[in-house]
């Protein structure tokens, strides 16, 4: 017999070649691993709700592990709630743990998630507080034609155009149930975008292309032509991860 854990946590990317372990680099998932299999004396495999690139941040991941009942550590809500206080204090500054909980033993990370959220931070005035976690941009923008195109988006059911040229996917059809950009102040606005699942670089891409149209390069037209067409080349450029969040995900 064995016990599913569903650990929720947060970190900034800025340090790591994203969530999923790398040959050459250094990965949330591989220190979330390390931290786990030191502290439950056993080795721990942990399964991701979803994969972040490097630089990308997440204010929720949500991950899954096992423990087989004759080797279980934790036995309560209170060893939950020391694995998250000894987990803090052995993980990097940059990797916070909100919660340690048991779950049914069919709940997956990944599988079971009904909806992720992130936000794409943008600004458009200079600011030293500001760099690391949002794009500083220039251009003069029209989030009215933007919040436009966005619509479009939420109507559309296949991203192969907003899909990283030789990834791995099964399938390119994404439910996207909002899309929209939000401004925050005179100079600062994000993107939220919720989708039943996201392909490698669909965010960034689906932010490069809507530059495209907020700068009035191409048409809405155009734009609806680029998603119709799914070809990759035809759309915008993926913009820096380093303003990207995964913000949520719902079960």
């Amino acid at each position: 017999m064995k016990q599913r854990f569903f650990i929720t946590l947060s970190y900034d990317g800025t340090n790591y070649h994203g969530w999923q372990v790398q040959p050459n680099g250094v990965s949330v998932e591989e220190c979330m691993e390390k931290a786990l299999s030191t502290l439950l004396r056993q080795s721990i495999d942990i399964v991701g709700a979803g994969r972040t690139d490097a630089g990308v941040h997440a204010r929720t991941m949500v991950a899954h592990f096992d423990l087989l009942e004759s080797e279980k550590y934790i036995k309560d809500k209170g060893d939950c709630k020391q694995l998250v206080y000894r987990l803090n204090r052995l993980l990097p500054k940059d990797i916070s743990v909100q919660s340690v909980e048991p779950v049914e033993d069919d709940m997956h990370a990944r599988f079971s998630a009904k909806w992720r959220t992130y936000h794409y931070y943008i600004h458009t005035r200079k600011d030293p507080f500001m760099r690391h976690y949002s794009l500083e941009t220039h251009y003069e923008l029209d989030f009215e034609l933007m919040n436009k195109g966005a619509q479009i988006i939420t109507q559309h059911k296949d991203f192969a155009s907003f899909c990283k040229a030789g990834a791995d996917n099964k399938t390119t059809l994404c439910d996207v149930k909002e899309c929209r950009w939000i401004q925050t102040s005179d100079s600062s606005w994000y993107l939220t975008i919720t989708a039943n699942r996201f392909l490698r670089n669909m965010v960034r891409a689906t932010v490069g292309t809507l530059f495209l149209l907020g700068r009035h390069r191409i048409t809405l037209s155009e734009f609806e032509d680029i998603l119709n067409k799914g070809s990759r080349n035809d759309a915008g450029e993926s913009m820096p991860g380093n303003a990207l969040f995964l913000e949520s995900i719902v079960y």
